[in-house]
C-alpha cells in the first residue's frame, strides 16, 4: 500500500503539471488506457484469465472507481494536488456512513463527529473567489463518495487475480473517460502544441497508475481494509514533499486547518476500527 501511495503521488503530479497541455478528459483516457493495456500484456504473459462480464460486485467496483477517477482527474487540473488529495481521502468516513444502509450498522456518536469535520475542512479549502476550484472540491468530494463504494466491494473479491480486477476496471473507466470528452466541453485553457514531452508524461502518469492499482487492488484483497486505509493516507504526505521540491507551496493557514479537519477524524476512525478488529479478534 506504501508503494502503491508513492506511485499515486507521482500520477497525481503529473496529472497536475498536463494541464496546460491537455484537456483532462485527455488525461483521463490516458490513465485508464495505459493500465488496461499493460496489464493485459502482463496477464497475457503468465497465462491470466481477463475478466469481461463478471459477478456484480466486481462491476459496481468498476462503475463507481470510474466516476471517482473522472471526478479526480477533474480536480487535478484546477486544484493542488495536495488538496484534492486530502478530500478524496474522506471515504473511509463514507464508508463508515455507507455501513448504515448497506450492512445495517448504524453509525456511532463519534462517526458523525467525524463526518461533520471532514465536512468542515471542505469547506475550509474552497476558494470563495475561484468558482471552479469549488466545482473542483465539489468533484473531489463526489470523487471520495464513490471510493466508498468502490473499496467496499473490493475486499470481496480477493478470490479473483489482481490483474483481472485492474484490467476490468481500466475497461470501464476508459469508457467513462472517452464519454467525459465526447459529450463534456474541454475546458478553456491556451494549450501548447503536442509534444514529445506531453506524452512522456501521459506514459507516465498510465504507468505510475498501473502500479499504484495493482499495489492498492493487492493490499485491500489481502489485507484489513481499515489498517490498509491508515497507511493509504501516506498519498497526502508524499504529494505535500513533492509540491516543497518543485517549488509549488501554496498552503494557507485555512487550508492546513480545514486539511487537518479532513485527516485527523479519518485516521482517528480507521485507527479505532483496526482496534476493534482485533480485540473482536481476540
Amino acid at each position: 500500500m506504501l508503494v502503491g501511495q508513492m506511485a499515486f503521488a507521482v500520477m497525481a503530479t503529473l496529472a497536475h503539471a498536463l494541464r496546460d497541455y491537455c484537456g483532462w478528459q485527455v488525461i483521463a483516457v490516458g490513465r485508464s488506457t495505459i493500465p488496461m493495456v499493460l496489464v493485459a500484456i502482463w496477464a497475457w504473459c503468465f497465462s491470466v484469465r481477463l475478466i469481461f462480464a463478471g459477478p456484480l460486485t466486481l462491476w459496481i467496483r468498476s462503475l463507481a472507481g470510474s466516476i471517482s477517477l473522472v471526478c479526480t482527474f477533474f480536480a487535478f487540473t484546477r486544484l493542488p494536488v495536495s488538496e484534492v488529495l486530502t478530500i478524496t481521502n474522506l471515504f473511509p468516513v463514507w464508508v463508515a456512513l455507507l455501513g448504515w444502509p448497506v450492512l445495517g450498522q448504524k453509525p456511532t456518536f463519534s462517526t458523525w463527529v467525524a463526518i461533520a469535520s471532514g465536512l468542515a475542512g471542505v469547506f475550509l479549502i474552497q476558494q470563495p473567489d475561484q468558482p471552479e476550484g469549488n466545482w473542483a472540491s465539489l468533484a473531489a468530494l463526489t470523487s471520495s463518495f464513490c471510493s466508498a463504494i468502490a473499496m467496499l466491494g473490493l475486499n470481496r473479491l480477493k478470490h479473483l487475480d489482481t490483474r483481472a480486477i485492474v484490467f476490468h476496471f481500466s475497461a470501464v473507466s476508459l469508457l467513462f473517460s472517452l464519454s467525459a470528452r465526447v459529450f463534456i466541453p474541454m475546458s478553456d485553457v491556451s494549450y501548447l502544441p503536442w509534444q514529445l514531452v506531453t506524452t512522456l508524461m501521459l506514459f507516465g502518469v498510465g504507468a505510475s497508475a498501473t502500479m499504484g492499482q495493482v499495489c492498492l487492488t493487492k493490499a485491500f484483497t489481502l489485507g484489513e481494509p481499515a489498517k490498509v486505509s491508515v497507511v493509504g493516507l501516506s498519498q497526502v504526505g508524499f504529494c505535500l514533499l513533492i509540491e516543497v521540491a518543485l517549488g509549488e507551496w501554496t498552503m494557507t493557514p485555512r487550508k492546513l486547518l480545514g486539511m487537518a479537519l479532513i485527516l485527523a477524524p479519518t485516521a482517528w476512525l480507521l485507527w479505532s476500527g483496526t482496534e476493534a478488529a482485533q480485540i473482536h479478534d481476540d
